[in-house]
């Protein structure tokens, strides 16, 4: 918990009841969801806010859609220009076309296909750049002084943060008796609006912002005490792979004391795979990042690290079916439910067979299986096997490798 540092509110809970009334049947109301896996598996009642089934795919048409509802008509004249990953390029994308704006998007050149396609079906122009958000903002700021455009940055403003918090305001209702909010954080915007609001209608609600260990943007600004730039390492997250925070959103978050808090790679991709399976909800990595944190929060005994009822927000739900492919295997490894390892085998007739026998014994489903024969310190009649296996779980694991050893195996997990 960072210490809170006192001055004017950068946005007001005013601010963010006016953008409600603007967004009134513009958003839709996404519903709480109990999650008995998560509440089990945190020791307190978990719900879940399903953002991903916003508009869009994601919280972001509601800032979107409050910064142009607010443009003057003149600059409504101009038309827009923005930079995202993707979800808020969407909301861009929809909020244009519903206000009748023109509407031009840079995103990075290995953005999401589902996503860039979805920007373009929504009637933008989609420009592809750089291998960030943040290359792809500086362009969407030169283009912005080229032709007079109003560039909509994706959290770092006012109207923006005041948007994102009218999610606060549907949860409060949802869920009047909330006591932990889990946000991800990129940027900041959401995090900003939520923290916000409950700042002044629920004080007692402790928020945590959620950020991917490869890119801690808000920590190290916080501990610096003012944003600064961290580079961009590859993340699945790309929609929370903002190397600096917003100056708007950094301001409510230092004022307010918001917690921040880490996530892995394999944090992410368990979240992702446990909502997938136990929630039937298709949930990108950044959207589940509240959840990857929930989940690997230590617990001591009777503690429980997050008061309840915890609502992590499931920010967005716009995932390529390739890179969720690839997600739930990188999830299914992170939850033991793969086994990757490697069989010393005499190199004679029957005796792959009689492995495979033993494996299928012990209910293992093998998904792939190769043969070494030419590794250093391997003996003239030995051949290594290396394999990946389908099983029920990390003690699946281990009753598999220590039943192989016990018949005499001899057997390397990787």
């Amino acid at each position: 918990m960072t210490a809170a540092v006192p001055g004017p509110a950068p946005v007001t809970l005013a601010e963010v009841r006016a953008a409600a009334e603007l967004l009134d049947g513009v958003v839709r109301r996404t519903p709480v969801l109990a999650s008995r896996a998560l509440s089990d598996a945190a020791g307190t009642p978990v719900l879940l806010k399903a953002e991903n089934l916003q508009r869009a795919g994601s919280f972001k048409v509601r800032g979107a859609y409050v910064r142009m509802a607010r443009l003057s008509e003149e600059e409504k004249s101009r038309g827009v220009v923005a930079a995202s990953a993707g979800n808020h390029a969407q909301g861009v994308a929809l909020a244009a076309r519903l206000l009748g704006l023109r509407a031009v998007v840079y995103m990075p050149v290995d953005a999401a296909l589902p996503k860039i396609a979805a920007t373009r079906d929504y009637g933008a122009e989609v420009r592809l750049v750089g291998a960030s958000v943040d290359e792809a903002l500086l362009e969407a700021r030169a283009e912005s002084e080229r032709t007079g455009a109003v560039l909509i940055h994706p959290f770092d403003h006012a109207d923006v943060v005041a948007g994102q918090g009218t999610l606060a305001l549907e949860l409060l209702e949802q869920v009047p008796d909330v006591r932990t909010v889990l946000v991800p954080a990129g940027g900041g915007g959401l995090v900003a609006g939520i923290a916000t609001v409950l700042a002044e209608l629920a004080p007692q609600v402790r928020v945590v912002a959620v950020q991917t260990q490869r890119v801690p943007g808000f920590a190290e600004s916080l501990r610096a005490g003012h944003p600064v730039a961290v580079p961009v390492k590859p993340t699945m997250a790309d929609g929370i792979a903002v190397g600096r925070p917003g100056d708007v959103p950094f301001a409510v978050l230092q004022r307010l004391g918001v917690e921040v808090r880490e996530v892995s790679e394999e944090d992410l991709s368990h979240a992702l795979l446990l909502v997938a399976e136990r929630s039937k909800l298709v949930v990108e990595p950044a959207g589940a990042a509240g959840v990857a944190a929930l989940l690997a929060a230590p617990g001591h005994g009777d503690e429980v690290p997050f008061e309840g009822p915890v609502v992590a927000v499931l920010s967005g739900g716009n995932i390529d079916p390739l890179v969720l492919l690839r997600v739930i295997r990188h999830g299914m490894v992170a939850a033991g439910r793969y086994l990757k390892m490697r069989v010393m085998l005499d190199d004679r007739p029957g005796a792959l067979a009689h492995l495979l026998g033993e494996l299928a014994g012990l209910g293992g489903n093998i998904m792939h299986i190769d043969h070494t024969r030419t590794d250093v310190g391997l003996g003239l009649n030995d051949v290594w096997v290396p394999m990946q296996i389908e099983t029920k779980g990390p003690e699946h694991c281990d009753a598999l490798v220590s039943r192989l050893r016990e018949v005499g195996y001899r057997v390397v997990r990787d």
